[in-house]
């Protein structure tokens, strides 16, 4: 819609003032010419008509009084005209005003919501991708389990245990443990291994450059197992002995 203060309507308004000052001034000079006219012919008419000369001059008095109203109403008229002028110019500045107030909450209210857009797709992303991440790493943990003879347990919220078997060839059955914690980072830190691995901390160095946590749990595999073939012979070694 467009706003009051628009300049035709402006200009339109502004010439039917102007137009119907001109016809009010055209229509005063009209009466003066009569009213100069009538007092001409009044002084005749007394010449011609002396019994007359009363009743003429009252209501040429009328008449005058007449025209003198009129030429007060006519002022009053263009006083209130511009008063009208001045209410309907403040009306369409607040009009104005309220209409850029309008469209610059449209305006923030279409940017919100496409911030909210944004929002929604980018956490339905994020929700996919998460179910991918979790699809994969149940794949992958029945590819550990089987491949590497190793189940997993979730000890509490942040904590993991890796239990492994089949390294120990006097005892297939034995475990071999190593518990991880997860912070929210993403990093890993280990809590404890069973038994002890001197070089996990070396392990878990390159598990935090890498984050293949795959590579991780072969490589501790292999580090049991050399543990437990140190473990035979050491023990075989004090068994031969006399």
């Amino acid at each position: 819609m467009a706003p009051i203060t628009d300049g035709n309507i402006v200009s339109i308004f502004a010439k039917e003032r102007t137009e119907a000052h001109n016809r009010a001034l055209k229509a005063i000079a009209e009466l003066t010419d009569i009213s100069a006219e009538l007092s001409y012919f009044h002084r005749q008419f007394l010449k011609l008509v002396p019994d007359t000369v009363i009743k003429k001059f009252a209501d040429d008095e009328v008449l005058f009084e007449t025209i003198e109203t009129y030429k007060k109403d006519q002022r009053h008229q263009n006083e209130s005209s511009q008063q009208k002028q001045h209410i309907i110019s403040k009306i369409s500045s607040e009009i104005y005003q309220k209409e850029m107030q309008k469209m610059t909450l449209m305006q923030e209210i279409e940017k919100s919501q496409e911030g909210r857009n944004k929002t929604k797709k980018l956490l339905e992303s994020q929700h996919k991708e998460n179910k991918d991440k979790l699809k994969n790493l149940q794949k992958a943990r029945g590819s550990f389990e089987d491949n590497l003879k190793m189940a997993i347990r979730k000890i509490d919220a942040d904590k993991l245990q890796f239990v492994f078997q089949s390294i120990d060839p006097a005892d297939w059955n034995s475990p071999y443990t190593i518990t991880m914690q997860f912070s929210k980072d993403g990093s890993y830190h280990t809590v404890s291994s069973k038994p002890s691995l001197e070089c996990l901390p070396e392990l878990m160095r390159k598990l935090q450059e890498t984050k293949k946590i795959s590579v991780f749990l072969k490589n501790a595999r292999k580090q049991f197992i050399s543990h437990a073939s140190k473990q035979g012979t050491q023990k075989r070694g004090k068994a031969i002995i006399p």
